[in-house]
């Protein structure tokens, strides 16, 4: 039985906010609204939805800045990536089943090894890169415990040079790799537990300093929607959210640190409840975000978000629906967690931890621990 610590409630509070910030992203992004909006750019429910919408590439900063701020002082346990990897397989199969029978999906060689494979792509698919992310956490802790912290301050510096500032550059092309940034947020998150950082206790100062960085980050979405209708470009949403349209852009990253620093030093009493949603939060997105064939099922044939657009219920529609799923998603993996987790669990990582070549990897890696 594996000892379960007392989570944060700021923290966890914060992990909620995060993820249905992507829920809402989701929402957008992924239910063909995005045609419509750039019909009617100008339109009030079009500019509602940018600015609605726009968080899901800072959302994943934040996420991942949550990891490495705890991983960094832990270690990564083989029954924690093995829990990890059958939470997403489990979903994989379960949802596969779904819409096989329901249609959205159909029986094929391709379809089946799609499911059972938990790394379709090493680009900037989250779930894929987060799980072989996590492989790198005991290595990162290695060389972070080796460095200084001028070294470790350096490494943060240069890191964010090439990835964040040039990476927001126009003219500059950066290829973004995800399990790669994911490092990068490791190291600056790592720092700031480890050394902290400037006024790192502050958190009216953290507070101010989000709340304008969150004006600046939506006034630069409607700069650049006025720039390209003067401009007479092609619309598009990386045009639109240049400077938070990924993960390493600027405003992104500097909104996600900002708000983390402000979590992070608010103080509220332990809540059983925030922390039991907060626990299945990766689950929200393994089940709302499972595939092609789930997109399609809630997005545009059960929500009918596009139906909804061209109707005044559009405002009332974003703000309840996106909740409504964040709830459903919720419940479904507090109920996995609590009736299927242990059946499985338990002996699989038992089975893993008996064989040969976890035996040889563990005592190696744990020589230089």
């Amino acid at each position: 039985m594996i000892e379960k610590k007392e989570r944060n409630s700021n923290i966890e509070l914060y992990r909620i906010i995060v993820m249905l910030l992507i829920v809402m992203h989701h929402y957008v992004v992924n239910s063909g609204l995005l045609d419509e909006m750039f019909k009617t750019p100008l339109a009030p429910e079009s500019i509602f939805l940018y600015l609605f919408g726009m968080w899901g590439k800072t959302g994943i900063d934040c996420f991942v800045l949550i990891t490495g701020y705890f991983m960094c002082k832990s270690s990564i346990s083989l029954y924690k990536f093995v829990k990890l990897l059958l939470q997403i397989e489990l979903y994989n199969v379960l949802f596969y089943c779904i819409f096989l029978y329901t249609g959205y999906m159909s029986l094929s060689v391709g379809n089946i090894i799609q499911v059972i494979n938990p790394i379709p792509g090493v680009n900037t698919g989250f779930i894929s890169c987060f799980l072989l992310f996590y492989l790198f956490i005991p290595f990162l802790n290695i060389l972070l415990k080796n460095l200084s912290k001028n070294q470790h301050l350096l490494l943060v510096i240069l890191c964010l040079g090439i990835y964040t500032i040039l990476g927001t550059v126009p003219w500059i092309s950066v290829t973004l790799n995800y399990i790669t940034w994911f490092c990068i947020l490791y190291v600056v998150a790592s720092y700031i537990r480890l050394y902290g950082i400037w006024r790192g206790e502050d958190k009216m100062f953290w507070g101010g300093a989000s709340l304008v960085l969150i004006i600046i980050s939506a006034l630069s979405v409607l700069i650049m929607l006025s720039w390209g209708i003067r401009s007479g470009v092609r619309l598009d949403w990386s045009l639109v959210m240049f400077f938070v349209s990924d993960s390493n852009k600027l405003l992104a990253f500097l909104v996600s640190v900002s708000t983390f620093m402000f979590f992070k030093n608010i103080h509220i009493r332990q809540s059983k409840w925030i922390n039991t949603i907060a626990s299945c939060t990766f689950g929200v997105l393994l089940i709302h975000a499972n595939s092609d064939a789930m997109r399609q099922w809630l997005w545009k044939d059960t929500c009918d978000n596009v139906g909804i657009f061209h109707s005044s219920m559009i405002y009332i529609h974003a703000l309840c629906v996106p909740i409504i799923v964040f709830i459903a998603c919720t419940i479904i993996d507090f109920c996995r967690q609590r009736f299927l987790e242990r059946l499985y669990l338990d002996l699989v990582v038992k089975y893993i931890q008996t064989s040969k070549l976890y035996i040889t990897c563990h005592n190696r890696l744990q020589k230089y621990e």
